[in-house]
């Protein structure tokens, strides 16, 4: 069986949205149907139209708004960062507003940087909403009964996954713990790669003592294993599934309609 049976009490005091019932496989299959169409194009059009449909696809997911923001704003304070290189050296076209050696602004340019913002942001967005609520338990049964991964690989997925939680504990622990004696005031570059490289430490650490402790439990094992709950797909999955097909449809479609739409090697 696998090496936690018990659904996190998160996932299991939280009410059920209808993606609760949506195999772990289908969701991961369904990000890259949300993702890699993206990837043919770099035009804001279908970028745009993607995200408003996958906004609107909010309250199937069971997180509320305040959530989805939380969690998508350290990838709106760094997608500008990727349209910068973007907006400064992309092949000029149009109005050229500035120009310093290799580095030009123009109207091409400029819609580019907006271009790949936004497609960071449609890049990023399925993977909040579809894994937000995803229980680790029932991802590793799914991968081990629908993906037919072996069994050593998912149960080490499940204990990184169990860990990841453990990282924000450390991290706001160390943080009072610099507060208390006087040492978390000032410095706050200096003070966040200090407490990265701890961090490190500690995850390598806790890493080692996990590999050992499994592998003395016999996790480590060829012997064919057990799972105490099964994995399914069922009606559900293909119905998702759909819906990723039509949003990325119509994401693509606008952009054809619009005009905007270009392969990225043309």
């Amino acid at each position: 069986m696998t090496a936690v049976d018990a659904r996190t009490p998160e996932v299991e005091a939280a009410p059920r949205a209808w993606l609760d019932g949506v195999n772990p496989v289908t969701k991961i299959v369904l990000a890259l149907l949300l993702s890699v169409p993206l990837f043919a194009s770099i035009d804001a059009t279908s970028a745009l139209v993607a995200i408003v449909l996958q906004l609107a696809c909010i309250p199937l997911t069971g997180l509320a708004i305040v959530t989805v923001l939380k969690r998508m704003l350290p990838v709106l304070v760094f997608a500008p960062v990727a349209g910068v290189s973007m907006l400064l050296y992309a092949e000029p076209g149009g109005t050229v507003y500035w120009s310093f050696w290799y580095a030009t602004i123009s109207d091409d340019s400029i819609a580019l940087a907006i271009a790949v913002c936004l497609r960071v942001l449609a890049l990023a967005l399925p993977t909040i909403l579809l894994f937000g609520r995803t229980d680790p338990t029932e991802l590793a049964d799914a991968l081990a009964q629908v993906a037919r991964l072996p069994s050593r690989f998912v149960l080490g997925v499940l204990a990184g996954t169990r860990t990841l939680g453990l990282f924000l504990d450390d991290w706001r622990s160390m943080g009072l713990a610099r507060r208390a004696r006087g040492v978390g005031d000032s410095g706050a570059v200096r003070r966040f790669f200090s407490m990265a490289f701890v961090l490190l430490v500690f995850a390598v650490r806790r890493g080692t003592k996990l590999a050992m402790a499994m592998e003395a439990r016999g996790f480590g094992s060829g012997i064919p294993r057990t799972w105490a709950r099964p994995s399914g797909l069922h009606p559900r999955d293909a119905v998702a599934l759909l819906g990723g097909t039509v949003i990325m449809a119509l994401a693509i479609g606008a952009a054809v309609a619009a005009g905007t739409f270009r392969f990225v090697w043309s």
